[in-house]
């Protein structure tokens, strides 16, 4: 069985450290990369280097003949033209005395026309004697092992030609030519490329190559432009004279088809429509002659920029806010691309511009996921402990401070102060004996649920239920850390109580109207310092709370030392609180001292009051008596009651706070607002008020005042003070009927302050 903290730990760590994610997250990444499963991503860099870049000029003196649809429209013939035509062409050339002459057009078959065609084109190849000429490899797809025919062209005319080489080109998944073969290994032979075999001839009579062409058999493409006008000519104008000889002095010369009837276009890196198969070679003899051969990074590199990338996404998300996590990976793939594009320019070294954004993106998303998965483990286990019992404000304000529990993987208890409050039926366990089974589930459930919504509406956590008991917490699991939060936590507790008792009422009304009993509740609260934190198994762990604040609280829920209380009708609720609770109180309620509870090893003993209501807002004494304890005196008078009707009763007892009244003809209930006319003997006028009943019993009634007139306040206080100073003996601190229970503590606003 795994300890509690082991449990714990669990739910509060992610299931895999950042390093962890970003380690596999980097290898995945790379091993895809390697499979070439993200080649696009480079594809699609390449394209937009060349965008970025834009033109650039041709550096090798180098000018295409080109058969396009102004030569067909201008020499009317069908194609193929016959050979001799081409001779006619060569010979025009070769007086400008060029460096190399390549022609781009397949000879593999005899002419069409006539062996003369052929043997005055020999001729002409012959008297050139710098003349390149194509080859056509052709791989047959279908024959298994895979077979490639070398298709040279004729032996009249191979034999005459300077050289051949092969002109396919090389052709991506995409279709795009990026690359470009510049040898090729058929049959146990190395054959070499068209554009190869060019660049080989012209370096004979200009200077060296800048490097080898045969270094390595496939090189990347760096395309300069993708027009080519500046270094075209038209087929039939060279044929006409329009173009003389000289024009060619030196240069490279290729002559081929870029006419779209002759479908001899393909799609490149530049993005363009596309260019012919010539312009392609033109394009491959610039990078062979100018040595600028784009190169990729090494794979080593690759791999080490993508671990890193995907490190560096796992802890900058893992360590900061989302918001900031973007930011900052953002930027790093804007540097990342920016360095991409320099060195593209100013190396020819070509990175892929998608690898390291898209592990940057993973790395980013995938610890946000994973971190949304852990948090919701992280909050399910703090929901599995308090949602239930917390008002769903609670749980949100839990959720957002977990860091305050889940410290180092853990759940940490803390000293906190806290007000407590415990709850119990009188009379339960008697009814329980009696009720049908179902009833009596039915019974409490109905109590628990209206019950634990009041103290969750009241900003409390409903720890724990005993049977018909209850214990709630007020001030939990945040510690507290002002005097005015510990304050509000003692008034929530207090105001959660009285709102038990006025739903006891109901509840009490209903179940009477049903045949079941009612019941008294009887309820305590204690305020102070509290640990708090989680006990239990591994199959059942709680919170709660403990402590000597816990115990006074629960003591005083069963607090039996109070003396006979006209206002504890059946079906009432008994709110007693710890005077540690009372402090906190000011004048908010209307609080009763009825003894002291003594705690097994504690000294001195606690004070316990008794919460008869609320105390509603009026004007404070003006007089300067010192009225925090009400001046009460003895007074039979007779008094009007109006609720809703007029009443006729006797006045019992007097005070600044309140009034005992008796027979009465119709009986108050507690918690009602009720209108009060007397006279001050002496005065020769009516003060009119208004009261609340906080408790009755039969015909008698103690009413706390509410509303009461600045002027027949003042008159109130004159008399009581003037009573009191005459008859300090007969000053009895009881609400009550002296004859009703012994002296005590008078019925007052508490001011502790």
């Amino acid at each position: 069985m795994r300890s509690i903290s082991s449990r714990l730990t669990a739910s509060a760590r992610p299931t895999i450290t950042w390093w962890a994610r970003g380690l596999l997250l980097g290898l995945a990444v790379a091993a895809l990369s390697l499979l070439g499963f993200l080649n696009w991503g480079e594809r699609w860099g390449l394209t937009a280097f060349f965008a970025l870049r834009g033109h650039e000029t041709f550096r090798t003196p180098l000018v295409i003949v080109s058969i396009d649809e102004d030569s067909f429209d201008e020499l009317d013939l069908a194609w193929p033209w016959p050979r001799a035509l081409h001779a006619q062409l060569l010979d025009q050339i070769r007086e400008g005395k060029p460096a190399v002459i390549g022609i781009d057009l397949a000879f593999s078959e005899p002419s069409l026309h006539s062996p003369e065609d052929d043997r005055l084109f020999a001729e002409a190849l012959e008297r050139a004697g710098n003349v390149v000429l194509a080859s056509v490899l052709t791989i047959h797809q279908e024959d298994s092992p895979q077979k490639e025919d070398f298709h040279a062209p004729i032996t009249p005319l191979r034999d005459r030609a300077r050289a051949f080489g092969f002109v396919n080109v090389l052709q991506d998944s995409d279709g795009v030519v990026r690359s470009a073969e510049l040898t090729r290994l058929v049959q146990d032979r190395v054959f070499p490329s068209f554009a190869t075999v060019v660049a080989q001839e012209a370096a004979r009579t200009g200077p060296p190559l800048p490097t080898p062409p045969a270094t390595t058999s496939t090189i990347l493409l760096n395309y300069r432009t993708a027009s080519l006008a500046a270094q075209t000519v038209p087929y039939y104008r060279v044929l006409r004279g329009d173009i003389g000889p000289d024009f060619f002095a030196g240069k490279i010369v290729l002559i081929g088809t870029s006419s779209p009837r002759l479908h001899g276009t393909y799609p490149t890196s530049l993005g363009s429509s596309g260019l012919a198969g010539v312009e392609i070679e033109a394009h491959l003899v610039e990078t062979i002659m100018q040595g600028i051969a784009l190169e990729r990074i090494p794979v080593v590199l690759t791999v080490l920029l993508v671990m890193a990338a995907a490190l560096l996404a796992t802890w900058v998300t893992d360590q900061l806010r989302p918001q900031v996590a973007a930011g900052l990976l953002t930027a790093g793939v804007s540097l990342y691309m920016l360095g991409g594009f320099l060195l593209f320019i100013r190396h020819r070294t070509v990175v892929d511009l998608s690898i390291v954004p898209l592990t940057l993106l993973l790395g980013f998303g995938g610890t946000i996921v994973g971190n949304y998965a852990h948090a919701q483990r992280q909050r399910a286990f703090l929901m599995q402990l308090f949602s239930r019992h917390v008002s769903p404000e609670i749980a949100k304000a839990i959720w957002q401070e977990r860091d305050q529990f889940l410290t180092g993987g853990q759940l940490q208890s803390q000293k906190l102060t806290a007000t407590v409050l415990f709850t119990d039926l009188r009379g339960f366990t008697a009814w329980s004996e009696r009720m049908d089974t179902s009833a009596l589930i039915n019974w409490v459930n109905d109590y628990m649920e209206s019950m634990a919504r009041l103290v969750m509406h009241h900003g409390g956590i409903v720890e724990d239920y005993f049977g018909d008991a209850i214990k709630a917490d007020f001030g939990v699991p945040f510690a507290r850390t002002s005097e005015e939060d510990i304050r509000m936590d003692a008034v929530q507790a207090v105001e959660c109580a009285l709102a038990m008792g006025e739903a006891l009422h109901t509840l009490n009304r209903r179940w009477q109207e049903h045949g079941l009993p009612i019941v008294d509740m009887r309820v305590g609260i204690s305020t102070g310092e509290t640990v708090a934190g989680c006990v239990g198994s591994d199959q059942r762990l709680k919170f709660i709370t403990m402590g000597d604040v816990v115990n006074a609280a629960a003591r005083l829920e069963s607090y039996e030392n109070e003396s006979d209380d006209p206002s504890l009708t059946p079906g009432s609720c008994r709110i007693l609180i710890a005077e540690s609770t009372a402090a906190h109180l000011s004048s908010r309620f209307w609080l009763h001292r009825v003894g002291n509870l003594s705690v097994r090893g504690k000294e001195p003993t606690i004070g316990v009051y008794r919460v008869y209501g609320r105390h509603e807002p009026r004007l404070s004494t003006a007089t300067g008596v010192e009225l925090r304890t009400t001046h009460r005196v003895e007074w039979a008078a007779p008094i009007t009651v109006t609720h809703p009707a007029q009443h006729p009763a006797v006045s019992h007892n007097l005070s600044l706070g309140g009034i005992a009244i008796g027979r009465l003809t119709v009986p108050l209930p507690v918690g009602t607002l009720s209108t009060l006319r007397f006279e001050i003997p002496g005065q020769g006028q009516s003060i009119q008020a208004t009261g609340m009943v906080v408790w009755a019993q039969g015909e008698r009634a103690g009413i706390a005042f509410a509303s009461l007139p600045p002027p027949d306040q003042l008159m109130l206080e004159q008399f009581l003070h003037q009573r009191a100073s005459r008859r300090a003996a007969e000053h009895s601190p009881t609400p009550f009927p002296a004859a009703d229970r012994p002296a005590q503590e008078p019925l007052h606003p508490t001011d502790p302050a």
